[in-house]
């Protein structure tokens, strides 16, 4: 059997408006801009390549962040929400490819532990996978490439796949002891996570 080709789709282009217009790709974690951390664990975690879609200050993240060959991709309408990036992640992804598992920028606890098992559950299944944090789902999410279309057709503002997740039966693989989803919203989020 052929190695499955499960990129990774990096939603990276937020603009921070609670944060104070700080856009969240090049906050600093670990030493290294978010973007960087969240790259580096969609490639330890065994992702096949990755697609980042980028949105507010997309030319000072392209200076600023090293990438490697992370496919960029701009998201003129980031502003309307998440729907028109992952539209424009799903675009730009190789015609190959069998899955995407969704990263989110701004969920720096996300591991490459919790990729492995959401990579292994999905192992040869084209379904959908999520992973769950006492017995929540939450992110990162895995999406086979047959529910792409339906994804496009009904992702929409700021709900991205929730649609599509509700009407399907979701994978839920357990990661309460190695990642947290917590994202990033308020000034004590980013102090909770060490964050500049």
């Amino acid at each position: 059997m052929a190695e499955l080709r499960v990129p990774a789709l990096v939603l990276a282009a937020g603009g921070g408006s609670r944060l104070g217009g700080r856009p969240k790709a090049l906050l600093r974690y670990g030493g290294r801009p978010l973007l960087e951390h969240v790259l580096a664990v969609a490639r330890d975690g065994g992702c096949t390549g990755a697609v980042a879609v980028l949105g507010a200050s997309a030319a000072e993240v392209r200076a600023r962040v090293a990438t490697g060959d992370c496919r960029l991709v701009d998201n003129p309408d980031w502003r309307t929400g998440m729907a028109s990036s992952l539209r424009a992640g799903l675009a730009a992804l190789p015609p190959e490819t069998d899955a995407a598992l969704v990263l989110l920028v701004d969920t720096p606890g996300v591991t490459a532990e919790a990729v492995r098992r959401l990579l292994a559950a999905h192992a040869g299944r084209t379904g959908l996978a999520a992973c769950a944090y006492a017995g929540r789902r939450a992110h990162p999410v895995l999406i086979g490439a047959t529910h792409f279309p339906e994804l496009l057709a009904t992702a929409t503002g700021d709900a991205g796949a929730r649609t599509l997740l509700a009407t399907h039966p979701v994978t839920l693989v357990d990661c309460t002891a190695v990642a947290s989803p917590d994202d990033l919203d308020t000034p004590a989020d980013l102090a909770r996570w060490h964050i500049t």
